[in-house]
């Protein structure tokens, strides 16, 4: 059941780095205002605008700007957002495959800043479709393993979602990552809170279905400028890779 994501693992440790430095507030504002837009202001008959509050309140974004994200969103403010979701499909280095997500209120200025990224950093632009079939949308619960009072195990998490739907359970170092199907993340995560055990981040993502190894430091390092240059930008919400990294590798080209 278990296994190791190591893309996960990677994501995982550059949203501690991003989270340092402030770059996520924006982000986490962003996925607040389009939840509670898409699916209402009230988190408790919107779970995808819970997980995207209680994302928000693990990276410390402060109370009053969370709540005037979910005003905005839910039209109760003036200035309602209107973004809209867009997907782009690019290949890197070594034939790395991206997919990156983006939400937008300018799909002509998110479109030209991603090119712009993607070839000024040794990628390509790919064919709609050709990416997209490399991946296949999973529901993604990542628990911490060190919790007040507590360690949490494996074998805790198997217990507690099994029967929810949980598919495995992938080891990132200071957390484990459960994957499910996309429409069993919410009771995933809500069988957690049920067992007394708290979760980081519940959400739909794009899991590869295939990795494609990265072991040459110089490459992976190229792989990582790609993927640092378009997560950059203020349109682009998530990038996801099916690029496979060695922890040794991993370790030379941390930031």
């Amino acid at each position: 059941m278990s296994g190791h994501s190591k893309w996960a693992t990677t994501k995982h440790k550059k949203a501690v780095i991003d989270a340092k430095r402030g770059k996520l507030f924006a982000k986490l504002i962003k996925n607040i205002e389009i939840a509670a837009k898409m699916g209402g202001p009230d988190p408790s008959g919107n779970p995808t605008l819970f997980d995207a509050i209680q994302k928000a309140k693990k990276q410390s974004v402060p109370n009053k700007n969370i709540d005037s994200a979910v005003k905005r969103g839910g039209g109760l403010e003036g200035g309602g957002v209107d973004y809209e979701t867009i997907m782009y499909e690019v290949y890197g280095p070594q034939g790395v495959a991206l997919l990156v997500e983006c939400l937008t209120d300018n799909r002509n200025r998110a479109a030209m800043e991603v090119r712009t990224a993607v070839t000024r950093n040794g990628g390509t632009m790919a064919d709609p479709g050709s990416v997209s079939r490399l991946f296949n949308r999973k529901g993604v619960v990542v628990v911490a393993k060190a919790q007040e009072g507590k360690d949490v195990s494996e074998d805790d998490i198997l217990e507690a979602t099994l029967d929810a739907g949980a598919e495995e359970v992938n080891d990132l170092g200071e957390a484990f990552e459960v994957q499910s199907e996309a429409t069993d993340v919410v009771a995933v995560r809500t069988a957690l809170q049920e067992a007394g055990i708290d979760y980081e981040s519940a959400e739909v993502q794009f899991v590869a279905s295939m990795d494609i190894p990265v072991a040459d430091p110089a490459a992976a390092g190229k792989v990582f400028k790609l993927v640092d240059a378009v997560d950059d930008l203020d349109d682009v919400q998530n990038v996801f890779s099916n690029a496979d990294i060695p922890d040794d590798v991993l370790d030379q080209i941390e930031e």
